[in-house]
């Protein structure tokens, strides 16, 4: 299972399943066939681009609020503004590529991020610099499950998992090295700056994408039919389990957002007091969920998919309890228990997804994101605004009140299990 933090996961089981069946296997992308290696380094490089972009502010919280005199909660709109909207168009944004060319939208989402990208160092308010934001979201919606459909269509079934794998590694070290490298940068010449390094770093990497990414031989345009993607969509939201893994997901990205939008503001203050460079390298705690996303379907094969979750909620509460200590260790180990117990349970619930939708899967991932992403936003607004109240313990308290939605969730729906198997059980012992 690829690291989490990016949201991806959630599309690998729904890529799988959208192939397309009149494309002949032997005409598509693979290992050591002309295109492959470009295809593999195009869609890397837009990774990268792509939530270098989207996070890019997250580690300049305590820089933004304070050359607007503005307070967490107003600057955590930096982030949440783009998360926010991208999780309002990606499904819109999914069926336009169906329609209009993979290839097409995701380089004309790149554009239109990249640019705006080259505007948002020079924003001469906080309000300027969020409405950027928010569309720089809302273009990159556009890249994700295009991506992915497009891996599907033009790469051989059996070199998929390791072709998206890249993508997805892309994602992360987008993510992660963003947030590295505005860090530093802001250490040495300001936030603009550190904005403006992450633009170029996006440039140079759709420029990658452009030059390098094959044209689409195996798509085949559909129409756009809104009631038939309504009807799907509804029928995905009737079903409770399908509703129980969106709202997990959401709680526990509500938890990752606010931890992570917020930890800024508390290490840079005393008693730590740390550079903006160091605060920005907190974010290598992120491998960590390399390993427990990795483990993940090992804790479901031995625990069940509950017993999994409540594994994963009872390491995040357990993190979040830690790092109300004002010793640097225990908040870093605290961070560490939080991002292992969020990826585990995010991998769980996203891949949950992909096995109760029977149809429609690419639409019940992109719930999945939509949801997910909410969640992100929820988290850093909210987060920041209790931090603000009640300093770091506002913040774990709203976490802690988020993993308590996860448990309750959890509880539900094993209720609900077992109601039904009693049922059922009923049912068969009735003669007929």
């Amino acid at each position: 299972m690829p690291p989490a933090s990016t949201g991806a996961s959630t599309l690998i089981v729904a890529a799988s399943t959208q192939s397309s069946p009149a494309a002949p296997a032997s005409d598509r992308l693979e290992p050591g066939r002309p295109g492959y290696r470009r295809m593999s380094f195009a869609l890397f490089a837009a990774g990268v681009a792509t939530f270098a972009l989207l996070y890019s502010t997250q580690a300049l919280l305590p820089a933004v609020s304070a050359s607007f005199g503005a307070t967490a909660g107003q600057a955590s709109w930096t982030v949440s503004a783009a998360t926010g909207a991208l999780a309002l168009c990606v499904l819109p944004m999914s069926a336009l590529s169906e329609r209009f060319g993979r290839r097409q939208m995701m380089t004309a989402s790149l554009v239109v991020a990249v640019t705006v990208g080259m505007f948002v160092p020079f924003a001469p308010s906080l309000g300027w610099l969020i409405a950027l934001r928010a569309v720089q979201g809302a273009a990159l919606a556009g890249l994700p499950a295009s991506a992915m459909a497009y891996l599907a269509e033009e790469v051989r079934p059996k070199a998929l998992v390791a072709a998206i794998g890249l993508f997805v590694a892309g994602n992360s070290i987008g993510g992660m090295s963003g947030r590295i490298l505005t860090g530093w940068v802001a250490q040495a010449w300001g936030w603009r700056a550190a904005l403006g390094a992450v633009g170029l770093l996006a440039v140079a990497c759709a420029v990658v994408f452009h030059f390098m990414i094959p044209k689409a031989r195996h798509f085949t345009p559909g129409s756009l039919n809104p009631r038939a993607l309504a009807k799907t969509v509804g029928g995905h939201l009737a079903d409770p389990l399908l509703r129980r893994l969106y709202a997990i997901g959401a709680l526990f990205m509500t938890v990752f957002g606010a931890v992570y939008t917020v930890i800024g503001y508390r290490l840079v203050e005393a008693p730590f007091s740390l550079p903006q460079g160091v605060v920005g390298s907190i974010f290598l705690v992120y491998l960590v969920g390399t390993v427990s996303s990795a483990a993940a379907g090992k804790l479901v094969a031995r625990l069940g998919r509950r017993g999994a979750l409540y594994l994963a909620v009872s390491t995040t509460a357990a993190g979040l309890l830690l790092s109300l200590a004002d010793q640097l260790a225990a908040v870093l180990l605290g961070l560490v228990l939080i991002t292992a117990g969020f990826f585990a349970g995010h991998a769980v619930a996203s891949s949950s997804v992909s096995r109760t939708a029977t149809t429609g899967r690419a639409q019940a991932s992109a719930l999945y994101q939509s949801a997910y992403y909410l969640g992100s936003s929820a988290g850093g607004t909210l987060g920041a605004v209790a931090f603000h109240a009640g300093g770091w313990a506002g913040t774990v308290a709203l976490g802690l009140l988020a993993v308590l939605g996860v448990v309750s969730i959890t509880l539900y729906g094993s209720r609900a299990a077992r109601a039904q198997r009693m049922g059922a059980a009923t049912v068969a012992s009735v003669p007929n």
